[in-house]
């Protein structure tokens, strides 16, 4: 079956890692609730919740099989702890369906703060 993710930096369409996510399918453009914002980790965003953000993150939701998400998982850092895939609420029209997203494990303090969107 099937699981819902929503991305926001380099697995994004035209971005350079973009390519993991081949095969599966696009579901539409996507902004998170506010409370989020994005950090630069070193030429890639890190999702960090911050709730006195007003504006939410923006990105893509994509239906992933089993297999992808594996490899997605390990691509990510997931068991090395870099990030963690988690639900993130978003909006309309996915604000009552569970996805998931790589949430940053790092801490973002002394980062830059990116915003609501990461463009390459």
């Amino acid at each position: 079956m099937s699981s819902l993710l929503f991305v926001y930096g380099t697995l994004k369409r035209g971005c350079c890692n973009h390519h993991h996510l081949a095969g599966q399918r696009f579901l539409g453009p996507a902004r998170t609730v506010p409370g989020y914002r994005l950090y630069d980790l070193g030429g890639y965003p890190g999702l960090v919740a911050v709730p006195e953000d007003r504006a939410g993150v923006v990105g893509e939701v994509w239906s992933v099989e089993p297999a992808a998400l594996r490899e997605l998982d390990l691509f990510e850092g997931v068991h090395e702890g870099l990030y963690r895939r988690e639900p993130v609420p978003l909006l309309a029209p996915f604000a009552t369906v569970k996805i998931d997203a790589y949430v940053s494990a790092l801490p973002a303090t002394g980062r830059r703060e990116v915003g609501a969107e990461w463009i390459e």
